[in-house]
């Protein structure tokens, strides 16, 4: 296997799955192990690490801006489902997954 060839890694982030998860990992909505597999990639991808700074930026700012508003709660799931739907292309063909949190809420008794 030469050096560029890295398909068979099962580890390999792609540029198009790291994109699609800046978000997750800036929230801190990744699993311990993707997060170190999306930091590796980042860390070694100069086009993805300054897309992951731009989108920090944005998220300070708007943290700054907005801090004092908070988003409705169905708001704030909607966003979640969208953030967590990824893309993911291999051998030419292209996969979406969305993964949605879905939350129990127990009704008191009538």
């Amino acid at each position: 296997m030469s050096a560029r060839d890295d398909s068979a890694k099962p580890d390999k982030v792609h540029c198009e799955e790291a994109l699609a998860e800046i978000y997750l990992l800036l929230d801190r909505e990744c699993s311990p192990e993707r997060d170190a597999q999306l930091r590796k990639h980042i860390e070694d991808c100069p086009p993805c690490l300054e897309e992951y700074g731009i989108d920090e930026q944005l998220k300070q700012l708007l943290a700054r801006k907005c801090g004092g508003d908070h988003a409705p709660a169905e708001l704030k799931s909607r966003l979640r489902a969208s953030i967590r739907k990824t893309v993911e292309q291999r051998g030419g063909l292209t996969y979406a997954r969305t993964e949605i949190d879905i939350e129990q809420v127990k009704k008191g008794s009538d």
